[in-house]
């Protein structure tokens, strides 16, 4: 079986794997698991209002995915999306309260905002990493605790006075249509989808398609022997977090101009930078997977919210189904192994 084949299967098995698994938890529980994916399905997309949600919830997912991806792809593991999408989210809306220009360049001034804030917050980790080799890891999983007080002090002393939550943004800066509400039953639908999915072609023409690409997954595949054939290791991983974070810091304007229009005290994490982790893990990190992987986790999020409505099973059994999907793409090996020796034995 030929290796693409086999990056395929992994993550459709680890997905059947986990729904199978979640039945089980269910029938064991005393639910009717039949039910609860029936109610999970009309919640995702028995309704023209609750697809446009799910694709409102896919795509913050995509460009979090990105993110983690693209870091990973070139060697680094950036747990701090979370963080890059706060601080994305704030200039977004910074921008888009602070100013009242005409749409064509209030929209792109804001959204241009957000990767810059993002990017900006992916570069401290970068540098530390490359001038002294502190780990990424430790550095991104600090600033996001950063990132979310820094935000909260400003959303209620900078931006409003003493309030939870700033002002509504301009019109001229926000990503909401009244077309696409209306297609969708005045769902919370918005047009970052369409900036979504050209950061997909992006990342995949970055990666696959230029010198910089291939120098960044060089780097991140064996730094010593980049170094050796004269690339610059330091600025490659440098330039890799930067592009991380901006992705992230779309992310948050996705959020600050789509779906909600203002930034708002948070008493915890949004959660949508940490779910980026799982959809890049379970789209192989590959622009294409991580599209098919956030839609799965957007119809598991928004379909989740009918499940106690209509079949009396609680919501968190699909944290839980998501859990174990994570859990068997992160053992991939275990299924990988047990592809080869179906194979072998195919072929004997």
């Amino acid at each position: 079986m030929s290796s693409r084949l086999k990056n395929i299967l992994v993550p459709i098995i680890a997905v059947l794997l986990g729904i199978i698994l979640g039945t089980i938890i269910m029938f064991l529980t005393g639910y009717d698991a039949f039910a609860a994916y029936r109610a999970l399905w009309n919640g995702a997309f028995g309704d023209i209002y609750y697809t446009g949600e799910v694709i409102r919830q896919v795509t913050p997912y995509i460009l979090a995915g990105l993110a983690v991806a693209f870091a990973f792809r070139t060697g680094l593991f950036n747990i701090g999306v979370e963080g890059q999408l706060i601080v994305g989210w704030l200039a977004a809306v910074w921008v888009g309260v602070a100013f009242e220009l005409p749409k064509i360049i209030h929209l792109p001034l804001a959204v241009l905002a957000a990767a810059l804030a993002g990017a900006f917050w992916a570069f401290i980790p970068g540098y530390l990493k490359a001038r002294f080799r502190v780990h990424e890891v430790i550095v991104t999983i600090m600033m996001n605790y950063v990132a979310l007080h820094v935000a909260n002090y400003v959303v209620r002393s900078v931006l409003s006075e003493n309030s939870d939550r700033t002002e509504k943004i301009f019109d001229s800066a926000t990503l909401r249509s009244p077309f696409l509400e209306g297609l969708t039953d005045y769902s919370r639908l918005h047009w970052g989808i369409v900036i979504a999915l050209i950061c997909v072609f992006i990342m995949w023409f970055i990666l696959e398609k230029t010198s910089k690409g291939y120098e960044l997954r060089a780097v991140g595949f064996n730094q010593h022997a980049s170094q050796y054939a004269g690339m610059n290791v330091n600025s490659n991983i440098i330039l890799s977090m930067v592009i991380s974070g901006a992705f992230a810091g779309l992310a948050g304007a996705m959020e600050g101009l789509g779906t909600f229009g203002y930034a708002a005290i948070k008493g915890g994490f949004t959660g949508v930078g940490f779910d980026g982790i799982a959809v890049a893990l379970l789209g192989g990190n590959g622009p294409i997977g991580i599209i098919f992987a956030a839609l799965l986790f957007g119809a598991l999020k928004v379909g989740s919210l009918n499940m106690p409505l209509e079949s009396g099973v609680p919501n968190e059994l699909v944290d839980i189904i998501i859990a174990l999907i994570v859990f068997f793409v992160a053992t991939s090996y275990m299924i990988r192994w047990v592809i080869d020796r179906i194979s072998n034995k195919g072929a004997k």
